[in-house]
């Protein structure tokens, strides 16, 4: 067999690798995204607040990008609000819309990405 021929398989093995991957990871973020735990916010946390639903285009837009971000720094706190049980944070928080992430004073609903980094601290 050739070098290149060995190079050659070697490569495709390694992208079939890669592919095979990556969409297991794509399929394990979705499961995360679905998941409806109910969560309870300590009293002083310094963590990001992350508010979606797993039904709603825009959160399910982002969501992705703040899982994996979280993966990483473990700053943000996921909270699926399709859970009834953690419904009372929309009054608690004042929410209006989702995706909504909190930080502190800061404050952002909506997807672009800019805002997101600035809340998030990438």
């Amino acid at each position: 067999m050739t070098l290149i021929k060995r190079v050659g398989k070697a490569l495709a093995v390694i992208v079939v690798v890669l592919a095979v991957s990556g969409f297991a990871g794509h399929q394990y973020v979705n499961h995360v995204e679905k998941q409806r735990s109910i969560v309870t916010l300590a009293k002083h946390s310094d963590k990001v607040l992350f508010f979606y639903r797993d039904d709603c285009p825009d959160c399910q837009a982002i969501f992705h990008q703040i899982y994996w971000h979280n993966v990483i720094s473990h700053n943000i706190i996921l909270i699926n609000m399709n859970q009834p049980k953690n419904r009372h944070y929309i009054q608690k928080y004042q929410l209006t819309a989702v995706p909504t992430l909190i930080h502190g004073k800061q404050r952002y609903t909506g997807t672009n990405q800019q805002r997101i980094k600035q809340i998030v601290g990438d």
